[in-house]
This record gives C-alpha cells, structure tokens and sequence, in this order.
C-alpha cells in the first residue's frame, strides 16, 4: 500500500504533498466552517433578544440550540459517510447552501415554529463542514501534521466565534434582528462561489491508498467497523467529555448567565465572552504543537482540562455571596477555553485506529460525542433554570454528572485504544519495509 504521485515518487499511505497549494485550498475549505461557526453560535449573543422577539422561556429558548445541535450531531454519521464517498469539495457546497438559507430563514422568522426550522436548517449545513475540512486536511497534508491541522481548524472556527460576540452583538444592537441576520447570510452566497470555483478534494498529482478491505463496504459496515475500533470509542467519549462546558456557555447560557446571574452589563459579559474566545484561541496553538510532538500528552492534556474545568466551575457556583468577583469570572472564561482545543484531540485517536478510506465516518462518530453531550446540558440547564426559578448555580451543575461519565469512559478504554495503535503502527511499518520500490 503505497501513496503514488505523479512522476512514479512513492510515499508512505495517507502522506500527501503538503506545500503552499495545500495550505491555500485547506484555508478556503477552514473558511467555509469559520462563517459555519458564526452562525452557529450567532444565537449566543441574541438569547435575551430572541426570547423578547419570540416570547419564551428559558426551556423553550434552549429548544433553539437543543435542536440545532441535535440535528447537528444526528448528521455526523451520514456526513462521515458522504465524504468517504462524494468528497469534499460536493459535501461542503450542500453545507453552505443549507446553513445559508437556515440563517437568512432565522432573520425572517416572526414565530417559534419558523424560527426553530431555520435552526434545524443551519445545523444541518453546518455539520457538513468540520467533517469535510478534516477530510480535506488529510488529502492535502502529510499525517504527520494531522493534530496540528485539526487544531488550527478549531481555531479558525473559535474566530468565527469572536466576529459573533464582536461584531453581530454589535449589528444587532445598531441595527436590529432582521438586518443582523440577514446581512450576515451574505458570506455564505461567496463561500459557495469560492468553493465552486477553487476547492479541489485532492492534489492532482496525488493518488490517495487503496483501501484496505474490499469486502463488506455497505454503509453499515462502514460504521460498525469504525466504531469497533477501541481508538474511535477513545476519541468519541474525549470529545463528549471536553467539550461541551465551552460549548453550553458559548452557544446560548453564557450571556444569560453572566448578565442575570453575576450582575454583569451586556458590554462587559462580551468582553468575558471574548476573553474565552481568545484563551480558545491560544490553547489551541500551543495543544496542536504539544500532541503532534509527544503523541502521549494526549490524554494528561485532555483529562487536565476536564479537571481544571471542573475545579473552576465548582467554585465559581459555590462561591460565598451574590455574584462571584469579576476576577474568577475572568479566570472560568480562561479555563473554558481549553475546552475547544482539548475536544480536537479526540479525533487524534480516531485517526490512527481507521484507514483513510474510513476517515470521514469515525471523525464524524467521535464530532458527536461533544454534541451529544452538549445537547443534553442544554436541555438540562433550561429545565432546571424554569423549575428552580434561575438558580444558575443548581442548573449548571448538571455539568459535572457528564464530566463524571465521560471520565469513566476514558479511563476505561485509554489503555486497549493505546495497544490497538501500537498494533497498527507496527503492522504499517512492516507493510512499509514489504512494499517494492
């Protein structure tokens, strides 16, 4: 099993050119999921509008992203499998069409019901796009820089967060709902145009390995097969486990939360909101570098944030008095942070248990463990936020019963996913050396 280029050069399967080429086309592709992001976390600066605008609760408001990311995570499997079989380059341009009308279609609802189609609408778009940029990452770059990739990804879409809390917090208040919403669906009619015109699923002189099983490939084998691998499973309850602190106070509670429950202005609650996005940002950068050096600070790094997270939420709602001082807020929003950058490294156990071919189907396996949990504390904190009367300190404590789930998960299956790599490594080195030149 050979990567062969044009000219006759062999490389070692999965290892394609990388180069200036490859860092342009992955950039156009890693755009697609900035404005994707954007989007999806829109909703995270126009919660106490959009109750407002709609009348609802605090229950019903969590329906918004409960079903948008439940739509989100329910597409990942089908998504991995599109892109296993379409490519890219027809995965991403149905995503940008359908996360385009789901926002333009957010901008003109007028009742719950239409609003909560058109979110339903742009998570369906919107799933289509990390999966395609890994995909597109490792067609495009030698797997050498795969952690770093994915990290920088999740950076570039933690950038589309900030344009949410900098700039559509800003829009919204000049100029209203509609003309916010709207305008902001632009970007996505010139991500298709761009897509259209320039994305390429795979460098042309580039033939991808052959696979290595060509029995059995129906789609429910395609699945069973990836999840049977201990690494995807690994990966899976990493993701759900890091993840989704990060993404509950981002995507809708954490304004809410800062402005009626710590005493918060909206200004200074975007700032914290903004300091997470950055310290995302930051974590990213140095995660990326860390795991593509020593592969085996994978796990310390991910259940260093779990515990970090917890420890800092902990006391920020025990913490004695009515609102916690704005210096431990500032710290909370450091340490959430983390979270984005440590959930990548889920996929950096997915990725060395699955061949190529297979790729797409276990990243979107292990892209639903974070989700999965994250819908789940939606629902929970809305629910208990309308049965206590917004004690936020009872709702958000909902987070540590998920973090104590995923942990045992993780700590259950790290050492039989840690052998099975081993395996794999050493079986790819032997049919490496077998290979005539």
């Amino acid at each position: 099993m050979t990567a062969v280029r044009a000219g006759g050069a062999r490389g070692l399967p999965g290892d394609p050119p990388g180069g200036l080429q490859a860092a342009a086309v992955w950039s156009l592709g890693v755009a697609v999921y900035f404005v994707a992001v954007t989007y999806r976390t829109s909703l995270g600066v126009a919660g106490i509008d959009a109750a407002e605008r709609f009348d609802v609760g605090a229950s019903a408001l969590s329906g918004f992203s409960i079903l948008q990311l439940l739509v989100y995570a329910g597409m990942q499997i089908p998504v991995g499998l599109l892109v296993d079989r379409l490519g890219t380059r027809r995965v991403l341009a149905m995503g940008i069409v359908l996360y385009t009308a789901g926002q333009f279609g957010f901008a003109l609802s007028g009742t719950y019901g239409t609003a909560l189609a058109s979110r339903a609408l742009l998570g369906c778009g919107d799933a289509m796009t990390f999966i395609s940029i890994l995909r597109l990452g490792a067609r495009w770059f030698p797997a050498r820089r795969g952690p770093l990739i994915a990290q920088l990804a999740g950076l570039v879409g933690m950038a589309g967060n900030l344009v949410s809390t900098l700039v559509l917090a800003r829009m919204l208040q000049e100029f209203g709902w509609t003309p916010t919403f709207a305008g902001s669906a632009a970007a996505g009619a010139v991500m298709l145009v761009l897509v259209l015109l320039f994305l390429r699923d795979q460098p042309r002189d580039y033939v991808p390995p052959p696979p290595e099983d060509h029995h059995g490939r129906g789609i429910r084998a395609q699945i069973t097969g990836a999840w049977r691998e201990p690494g995807t499973r690994l990966g899976f309850w990493v993701h759900f486990t890091t993840q989704f602190p990060a993404m509950v106070f981002l995507l809708l509670w954490g304004l809410p939360f800062l402005v009626e429950a710590q005493g918060a202005s909206r200004a200074e609650a975007g700032q914290l909101l903004t300091v997470l996005v950055l310290s995302n940002m930051a974590v990213g950068l140095v995660y990326g570098q860390l795991v593509a050096r020593h592969h085996a600070a994978r796990l310390p790094l991910a259940l260093g944030t779990v515990a970090a997270t917890a420890l800092v939420w902990g006391t920020v709602l025990s913490w004695p008095g009515a609102h916690a001082p704005g210096w431990l807020l500032v710290v909370l929003c450091c340490v959430l942070g983390a979270c984005g950058p440590a959930s990548m490294i889920g996929f950096d156990f997915a990725r060395p248990a699955n061949p190529p071919e297979r790729l797409g189907t276990a990243s979107g396996i292990v892209n639903m463990g974070g989700f999965t949990a994250s819908i789940t504390t939606l629902l929970a904190v809305g629910l208990l936020l309308d049965a206590t009367g917004d004690r936020y300190s009872i709702a958000f404590a909902s987070i540590f019963v998920l973090q104590i789930l995923g942990t045992t998960q993780i700590l259950r299956l790290r050492r039989r996913a840690q052998s099975r790599e081993r395996e794999r490594l050493v079986a790819s080195r032997v049919s490496a050396v077998h290979v005539p030149a």
